[in-house]
């Protein structure tokens, strides 16, 4: 599956990906510019960040495929960010003297905040990828049940 982002040149973008289930959670994933020239290939991988600064304006695709593994299914998360972070404090990139404390803890507070999200995601994932695996275990320990119960009456008749 692709997807596609129009952007202008000169814009840093991130991708950051994560199989959540199916197979051996692994997928493939390739990032192309507008001259449809590849400027990133993944071959299985559970995981992976890439970061880009665009050089031509235009529609950017990325895509994920599964075809070395068309039997099982996959659900992939991914997050698309496109431009760096606004300052959180006006003026903070033009200034020349020092921030005050109010301003660093301000700043301080924002990136342990930014940590904090990271984290969160990272274990909303986990937790996702867990889940799944927990469901598929249940759903092969219910079949297996069901087949010794009916071995049991098969047996006992």
């Amino acid at each position: 599956r692709c997807f596609h982002q129009e952007l202008e040149s000169g814009i840093k973008f991130t991708i950051d990906y994560q199989v959540i289930s199916g197979g051996h959670y692994d997928v493939d994933c390739y990032v192309e510019d507008p001259n449809s020239k590849t400027i990133y290939q993944e071959t299985k991988k559970q995981y992976d960040s890439f970061s880009h600064h665009t050089e031509v304006k235009g529609v950017y695709t990325f895509c994920f495929s599964n075809e070395f593994s068309t039997f099982s299914h996959k659900i992939v998360y991914f997050d698309f960010q496109v431009g760096d972070e606004p300052p959180i404090l006006p003026d903070m990139n033009n200034r020349v003297t020092a921030l005050t404390q109010m301003e660093s803890a301000c700043v301080t507070i924002h990136e342990m905040l930014n940590a904090v999200i990271d984290s969160q995601t990272h274990y909303r994932l986990r937790e996702a990828q867990d889940r799944s695996r927990a469901e598929e275990l249940n759903g092969r320990v219910s079949y297996w049940s069901v087949g010794e119960t009916l071995i049991l009456f098969v047996v006992s008749i």
